[in-house]
């Protein structure tokens, strides 16, 4: 017997923000000159994103009287700290995966009791006792359903939580795992510009994505994994807490490193995955340079790593959340069949790899 993704669901906060009225934001809070906003412009027009959602309604504005979290000034002063956007955090997280969750299971025939596991997953947000004590007492859940926390790790979080729920039902054959990745991107929103903070503030987005792993039922099978940390690109993808929320170091040669990376590896995933007759992708939608790069490194067509461009397009970079957003599309499609090899990128920097099967 083998170990399915059975179901996705996913959830965002919000109605969908569309870039420029970002991008407008963006020239108030960094105060832009005409030249630099051009920039800035230009840079938001190549990220592929159309859309993004936000837990706060003031990247819709760029009239300070509407903002609601940032100071009612053209300065932001004083600039909201660590603990306000914690704040933020701990109101919204568990009743955005909540959604996830109840479209997840929405889609099965098992019961909130029946969830036997609960992982959550995310990198913008913590406190104790946390989100996943919150989800399950809200969720009815067991009181003594098995919990686990993958926080920090990043972009490629959600592939460890995989991993780690694939292993679950190697040891528990009954068990249905729940998987529950909740991201806030957007409340790290970080004043200062410079190459970092322009690159960051363009891309990330805010979402909410479940998964039930589980030996009973049909989907997306997981086959294999592989794990890959290349110490060339540590310092170029990083995140740390600040006074001011949590900072992303992410800089413009990522996209370089891991088609560099892709390459020293293509023969050593050749002989792991058969790379030469995978029809199907799931790419991290990190940007649209990192999706052109990677597809590059593969020799793949952007039509055979559709559904990760959709992603990006209509919902930003949601951190670990996005790749189950592209996987939730991939099992919604019924022209996909056969492997499907997925990828995701994190700091490290690091390259994390399932190979999946739709029967």
């Amino acid at each position: 017997m083998d170990n399915h993704i059975v179901s996705i669901g996913t959830a965002n906060p919000g109605d969908p923000i569309p870039q420029e009225n970002i991008s407008d934001f963006m020239k108030l809070a960094h105060g832009l000159s005409k030249e630099d906003f051009r920039k800035l412009n230009f840079v938001y027009k190549l990220t592929g994103i159309n859309f993004r959602h936000s837990a706060l309604t003031d990247f819709r504005y760029s009239q300070p009287e509407k903002f609601k979290f940032f100071p009612k000034n053209k300065e932001l002063e004083p600039f909201p700290g660590t603990k306000a956007r914690m704040q933020v955090f701990q109101k919204t997280a568990a009743d955005l995966g909540i959604v996830a969750i109840k479209s997840c299971l929405g889609k099965t025939d098992v019961t909130v009791s029946e969830v036997s596991h609960l992982i959550l997953v995310s990198c913008t947000g913590m406190f104790a006792p946390g989100v996943e004590m919150e989800i399950i007492h809200k969720m009815g859940f067991s009181t003594n359903i098995e919990r686990y926390c993958i926080h920090f790790m990043g972009c490629y979080a959600a592939f460890n939580a995989l991993r780690l729920s694939d292993r679950i039902c190697d040891s528990d054959t009954d068990a249905n795992v729940m998987i529950v990745s909740v991201e806030l991107c957007t409340i790290h929103f970080q004043k200062t510009y410079n190459e970092d903070n322009l690159l960051a503030n363009a891309l990330f987005a805010d979402g909410a994505a479940a998964a039930l792993v589980s030996r009973k039922g049909e989907g997306l099978k997981l086959k294999g994994y592989q794990s890959n940390v290349f110490k060339e690109g540590e310092k170029d993808m990083a995140w740390q807490i600040g006074d001011f929320g949590f900072e992303m170091r992410l800089s413009k040669y990522i996209p370089s490193l891991l088609e560099k990376g892709i390459h020293q590896l293509k023969e050593q995933m050749e002989k792991k995955f058969n790379l030469s007759v995978i029809q199907h992708f799931a790419i991290h939608p990190g940007g649209k340079q990192i999706l052109n790069k990677v597809e590059q490194a593969f020799g793949i067509q952007k039509t055979q790593n559709a559904h990760a461009h959709d992603v990006l397009e209509n919902f930003g970079n949601m951190s670990s959340s996005t790749i189950l957003f592209v996987l939730e599309k991939i099992m919604q499609d019924p022209k996909i069949i056969g492997e499907v090899l997925a990828m995701g990128f994190g700091p490290g920097l690091t390259l994390e790899t399932i190979m999946l099967e739709r029967s």
